[in-house]
């Protein structure tokens, strides 16, 4: 079984990070990834960088615009996390654009997510209808979960459509916004989580954009799996250091 959907069957609400390939420094992703997994992260999302994020906010365009001038690569990415599972256990998703996985081939990028131990692929600009019709039979030859993002906006019809094609989770965006810290969620998103969770669809939703510390958290978590903390996590190692990465875990549980 996948480890995404092992990690889905426990009886417990999950904490996602998600941080950028080579940020703050080139070779600091494997020991970003280490030390997220000691401290009870329960899934990881590693952010490949591209030019051209339109779906990020300032926070993550600034740190993958670092990155690549770190010198940050798909092929630099693959060869950081070759030994990973000699090492690392929890679920390892990496989430980027499709422009990158095209130029690299996208049998060839899935044949090696599968080889170094990736368990799924969360890309924003990839329709699930070209998904479905194009690569699906791809993603599941090397066993890939491929996980497709809804907003408020996204209509039933659709949503349903995603959940009959998807295998692990439904990363549930927040709002029509664009990545970053919000000081809590208003009636309508509370409102949206309920009408989500009450469409009782096969695949448990994870609740992305907008969570920051501990209230936004729980606030998420009461109608979802879990939650995806993005743009706050790299804020933090932005303003500390990756050593500090057990205060900002405890921070939000």
């Amino acid at each position: 079984m996948n480890r995404i959907n092992q990690k889905l069957e426990e009886d417990k609400k999950l904490l996602s990070i998600y941080f950028t390939a080579g940020y703050p420094d080139i070779n600091d992703t494997v020991t970003i990834i280490q030390d997220l997994e000691k401290n009870g992260v329960d899934m990881i999302e590693i952010g490949l960088p591209f030019s051209d994020p339109l779906a990020d906010g300032p926070t993550i365009q600034d740190s993958s615009t670092q990155a690549l001038k770190n010198g940050m690569t798909t092929e630099v990415l693959f060869n950081q996390l070759k030994d990973i599972r000699k090492t690392v256990n929890i679920p390892l998703i990496i989430m980027g654009y499709f422009n990158p996985m095209l130029q690299y081939g996208v049998e060839a990028f899935c044949k090696k997510c599968s080889e170094i131990g990736i368990d799924g692929l969360i890309i924003p600009d990839l329709p699930v209808d070209v998904y479905h019709e194009e690569y699906q039979t791809i993603f599941e030859k090397y066993g890939l979960i491929n996980v497709f993002l809804i907003t408020p906006q996204t209509s039933v019809e659709r949503i349903n459509f995603i959940d009959s094609v998807s295998n692990g989770f439904i990363y549930m965006v927040s709002s029509a916004s664009v990545t970053g810290s919000k000081k809590g969620f208003g009636s309508d998103q509370e409102v949206y989580f309920k009408r989500i969770s009450n469409m009782d669809l096969k695949n448990p939703q994870i609740i992305g954009f907008g969570i920051s510390d501990n209230k936004t958290f729980t606030q998420a978590t009461n109608f979802a799996k879990g939650a995806i903390i993005g743009s706050a996590f790299i804020k933090f190692i932005s303003e500390n250091s990756i050593d500090d990465i057990p205060n900002f875990v405890t921070s939000i549980r």
